[in-house]
């Protein structure tokens, strides 16, 4: 990878050559597969510390996969961020999600989907769920499944206002697909 002459960024992503050398171990891994890592690769510490959450709510979370690829869509169109929500729909397909189910989290779908999207718009206009949707999700994903939908919009839109601050593009393999087979209008 060859850092972006294109973008104006004061921090695009790291290339292979540039890469810290006290996050060398990290480069083979999930830090250097993306670049929203190898921008955040400006900070070793921040990056080193975000690991451990990053296996939790991408890896381990209660949510399960389809769940938090949802949680992560809504979030990134609320959030506005390009790379979030393509490296998302990229993501949703590969877990079988079809287009019109991600295309609808930018609506307000029916049934479990809508109790997602009415939770994490909560989350970004009020900054807390109403009790009565707190309920109504832990009966529909677990206790634990609320606290992960509540941390997983949080850690994306951290992930959100670094992307875009920092102009990061959107990974090559992810923007062919986005190219290739965009979503349909509806």
């Amino acid at each position: 990878m060859k850092d972006n002459p294109m973008t104006t960024s004061p921090c695009p992503p790291i290339s292979d050559e540039h890469w810290p050398v006290e996050i060398a171990d990290m480069k083979t891994g999930f830090a250097g597969a993306l670049n929203v890592y190898r921008t955040m690769a400006h900070h070793p510490a921040l990056l080193k510390a975000w690991a451990p959450l990053r296996q939790h709510i991408v890896k381990d979370s209660a949510l399960g996969p389809v769940w938090s690829e949802l949680v992560i869509l809504r979030a990134a169109h609320r959030m506005g961020s390009d790379y979030e929500w393509a490296h998302h729909v990229s993501r949703a397909r590969a877990l079988g999600i079809s287009d019109a189910r991600i295309q609808a989290m930018r609506g307000m779908p029916d049934r479990e989907d809508g109790l997602i999207v009415r939770a994490v718009d909560a989350l970004f206009d009020t900054h807390h769920l109403p009790s009565d949707l707190e309920y109504a999700l832990s009966a529909a994903i677990g206790r634990q499944g609320v606290f992960d939908l509540i941390t997983t919009v949080g850690f994306y839109s951290v992930l959100g206002c670094l992307l875009m601050t920092y102009e990061t593009p959107i990974d090559d393999a992810v923007a062919r697909e986005m190219a290739e087979r965009p979503l349909p209008v509806t």
